[in-house]
């Protein structure tokens, strides 16, 4: 069976990056076209930048040929220069002694890259390309939203590190 060749374009926006986030999504099939965003009250600009990736696949019903566009060097290069599996395969390490940031979300992500074929493409930001501009509106709405979820893994993880004693 032939698969569905969908484009995608994606953004994440986060007000004081950590501050609340908001991600946008453009899906295109043919003459369809659907968009999506959502936010959070606490949340990084990278993590809004993944998952837009991950709503974006989940919302396609079968498997899938896709080309998703984002402007977030760290999204593209983590998949495309291998960054996330070598992370993963230390056990989701950096360095030595540097863990890998938003564990959870690559761990939603990968899963949903296996089940579709797609090619993660870089576009500039704010160069004029009509569907990166209104992904980039659609997050910095959402991250405007009153009363935004929490995001709660990150908050808790931060809270983690807040707690931490800085001597010991």
């Amino acid at each position: 069976m032939t698969r569905k060749l969908i484009t995608i374009y994606t953004d994440g926006s986060a007000i004081g990056n950590p501050g609340p986030g908001g991600y946008g999504v453009i899906l295109r099939y043919g003459e369809h076209r659907r968009e999506l965003s959502g936010g959070f009250r606490q949340t990084t600009n990278n993590r809004m930048e993944i998952l837009a990736a991950i709503e974006a696949l989940r919302a396609l019903k079968e498997p899938c040929t896709v080309t998703l566009h984002s402007d977030s060097q760290y999204l593209v290069n983590a998949i495309t220069k291998g960054w996330v599996r070598r992370w993963q395969s230390k056990g989701w390490m950096r360095t030595k002694n540097e863990r890998a940031l938003n564990v959870d979300l690559w761990l939603q992500l990968l899963p949903l890259l296996e089940k579709h074929d797609v090619t993660f493409v870089w576009v500039r930001s704010h160069a004029g390309n009509p569907d990166n501009e209104r992904c980039d509106a659609l997050a910095k709405q959402a991250a405007a939203q009153k009363n935004l979820p929490s995001d709660e893994i990150y908050e808790a993880e931060n809270a983690a590190r807040v707690a931490q004693p800085l001597f010991s």
